[in-house]
């Protein structure tokens, strides 16, 4: 158990650094190429992210398992080879997607409500053959719950984005050449941490081996992944496309639309995601423990690994709800500079916990090998997504995203905690806990809106974004150990534990 908190603390350590860096890169782009700019460099990143999902986005973490698996049934001879399938198996796909696309050229500017995009598109495209083959390299970390070097590298990568993205941004002049730099920095990037984790790979005592044997298991396995991914990518990069040209037909300007776009996806979805990020470390070493425990049928380890997940997931992302909501106006303004941004911040609070939720519980089913259904599930939310930007648009404007990533995350929290159950021999209890996790926060929220009322008049946007921060996070503290969803005893022995500990005989 020691060993298992030691690597999430690691992870977590080197994961806040990595995103907090990206945090305030997202900040220095906003300021610098504007939310239009953002808008150009977002549907391009959305693009370019729904063809590395349909690449490889189910490999990693397939490796990864069936790495366990063989593990776990003393074939290690067949790591290697798996490996060696996998690399392969993503290059053959990889390489001749890029040259296709470059051929086509100019024919794929239908895809983009503003021709700009295309050439920020273009510029990210080398660099799908180098994150793909570095993906699959990271499943082999995973794989052998190697967590420090992929944890480094994701760091350095950060660090290589966003020192070139702003030395080129600052060469250049209009938002739409910033937009163009910060693809520059993208690809730079992926260079990088391709470079890294092959030299640690081998570094590493990484072995190939003939790959035959292995492609159809890795396949088999993978294609389930990689189609819900797809599907969720392909609802990401269709909302790229469609949801512009539906603001357009709804009265809006390009320049309106694409700031508008900017404020919400460029700008306030990342933000959302800051819990399920914070949540990633922990899922990133509790995932292959409960597939082991899976595979072994330790159904008791198992029940308390999925229930110390959805915990921890939903006490997290509760804590931020308050906090979105009463001050998602001045972090919008503080953050971005933009009003727009802090409007959908408040409107979207809610969201996060099923943000959340359904992340965790797709990784947990996917490697307990449930990928058909969560597949399934996600194309579900994904029609009705589609449906909501097509059609609401033109009455709700841009809000119509966030209708649309409502159907999407609250279908597939519902349906995956009820696969979860009937998956577990021995049942996770864990509903009652997250309603108590969620009720909690709506005094939080009315304490949270009769303090921000109360003091912006006194205290401005700054000051009163960091009271009213403190007063909720607080509250919503006391009142989690009040209806003991956070366990003062436990709090307290993990405390003593780690002050009093006695140092260890050399």
């Amino acid at each position: 158990m020691r060993k298992f908190f030691k690597a999430v603390a690691v992870v977590t350590v080197f994961s806040v650094c990595e995103k907090f860096l990206g945090f305030l890169y997202r900040i220095y782009l906003s300021r610098s190429i504007g939310a239009e700019g953002v808008g150009t460099y977002q549907v391009a990143l959305s693009v370019f992210g729904f063809l590395f999902m349909l690449i490889c986005s189910g490999t990693p973490i397939t490796l990864s398992r069936l790495m366990m698996k063989y593990r776990a049934e003393n074939r290690e001879e067949r790591v290697a080879k798996a490996v060696t399938a996998a690399v392969t198996y993503t290059l053959l796909i990889a390489v001749p997607v890029c040259v296709i696309l470059y051929l086509l050229g100019d024919n794929l500017s239908f895809l983009f409500a503003d021709r700009r995009s295309l050439k920020v598109f273009f510029i990210l495209l080398p660099g799908l053959i180098f994150t793909s083959v570095y993906s699959v390299l990271r499943g082999v970390f995973w794989g052998n719950k190697d967590f420090l070097p992929y944890s480094i590298i994701e760091l350095l990568e950060e660090i290589c984005m966003i020192t070139v993205g702003i030395i080129v941004i600052t060469l250049m002049h209009d938002k739409a050449n910033g937009a163009f730099g910060a693809g520059i920095a993208v690809t730079t990037s992926y260079l990088l941490s391709f470079t890294l984790a092959t030299i640690v790979f081998f570094a590493r005592k990484g072995k190939l081996a003939n790959p035959k044997s292995e492609f159809k298991p890795i396949i088999l396995a993978s294609a389930p992944i990689t189609a819900m991914r797809t599907v969720n990518s392909l609802a990401v990069s269709l909302v790229s496309v469609i949801l512009p040209h539906r603001l357009i037909a709804a009265g809006f300007t390009e320049s309106e639309t694409m700031r508008l776009f900017g404020s919400a996806a460029g700008q306030a979805i990342p933000l959302l995601f800051i819990p399920t990020t914070l949540i990633g470390s922990f899922t990133l070493v509790l995932i292959p423990e409960i597939s082991e425990n899976y595979y072994r049928k330790n159904n008791l380890a198992l029940k308390r690994d999925v229930e110390k997940a959805l915990k921890f997931t939903s006490v997290l992302t509760c804590f931020f709800i308050p906090v979105f909501f009463v001050c998602g106006k001045q972090l919008g303004i503080i953050v971005f500079d933009s009003a727009e941004c802090g409007e959908y911040l408040t409107a979207s609070a809610f969201l996060m916990l099923f943000m959340g939720l359904s992340n965790i519980t797709t990784s947990i089913l996917n490697s307990m090998g449930c990928e058909v259904r969560t597949l399934l599930y996600c194309v579900a939310g994904g029609v009705l997504m589609l449906a909501s930007i097509w059609i609401l648009p033109s009455v709700i404007g841009i809000y119509a995203l966030l209708v649309g990533f409502s159907f999407v995350y609250v279908i597939t929290t519902v349906l995956n905690l009820l696969l979860l159950r009937k998956k577990c021999p021995e049942k996770p209890k864990i509903v009652r806990y997250l309603l108590s996790s969620a009720a909690i926060t709506l005094p939080t929220v009315l304490l949270g809106v009769m303090a921000e009322r109360l003091l912006t008049n006194f205290l401005g946007i700054f000051f009163t974004f960091l009271a009213c921060t403190l007063i909720t996070c607080v509250f919503y503290g006391l009142l989690a150990f009040g209806f003991n969803l956070i366990s003062f005893e436990i709090v307290k022995g993990k405390a003593k534990k780690f002050i009093f500990k006695k140092p260890q005989k050399a």
